[in-house]
């Protein structure tokens, strides 16, 4: 038996955006529609399982915004690029826009997921991109060998784990969002969307009235 119909703009599972659980994200999707508002729909998912999705989030949080050797704003541009790979639009827009606002140039984050190659980045960045679209796209493909080439080109293994990790965790997004039906939203919403993702991070507190993830 077929599932109900997805509505115009909605997800392809009516059923998950139907039935919010209590929570923040369930609190950002009521304001919203009160409103008539769009909003990211990524927000349905996440309220759907909130017990478990708050978890995702802290995680995400951590990965992209723990201190670490290799910026928070070369790992936004890592996920973009990832999503750039699996053509996930809502992924590529939301994570250039992050990735824009933390690096100070969005043509260059452009520059980078259409044409690495010609992009002003210097070689040790493109070598780490390279290797991340390597991850995403040949994962059995992946030896010690690009492991070695990347510690040659001067990243550590804190920067590479953060590199493997957030490029896994796109991958898992990306596939969770496209199959699900998360539309991209208007390029200024996801212009706001990066300017959040990067004050913020991607923890909704209690008393948020407006957000991202």
């Amino acid at each position: 038996m077929s599932g109900p119909a997805p509505r115009a703009g909605g997800l392809y599972l009516p059923g998950v955006e139907a039935d919010p659980k209590p929570g923040v994200y369930r609190r950002l999707i009521e304001s919203a529609r009160s409103r008539g508002a769009d909003y990211s729909k990524i927000w349905d998912l996440l309220a759907y399982q909130n017990d478990i999705t708050v978890h995702l989030t802290r995680f995400t949080h951590g990965v992209l915004r723990q201190p670490a050797s290799i910026t928070p704003g070369f790992r936004e541009l890592i996920a973009a690029y990832t999503s750039y790979q699996n053509a996930c639009g809502f992924c590529v827009k939301a994570h250039a826009a992050a990735a824009a606002e933390l690096l100070g140039d969005d043509t260059l984050v452009w520059n980078v997921l259409r044409d690495i190659d010609s992009a002003v980045l210097p070689d040790r960045e493109k070598q780490l991109l390279r290797f991340v679209g390597k991850l995403t796209s040949d994962v059995a493909g992946v030896q010690a060998d690009d492991i070695d080439t990347l510690h040659a080109a001067g990243w550590d293994d804190e920067a590479i784990y953060y590199a493997i990790t957030t490029c896994a965790l796109f991958n898992f997004y990306n596939r969770w969002i496209t199959a699900s039906g998360v539309p991209e939203m208007a390029d200024a919403a996801h212009r706001e969307q990066g300017r959040s993702l990067a004050s913020q991070g991607y923890v909704r507190k209690e008393h948020d009235r407006n957000g991202s993830y």
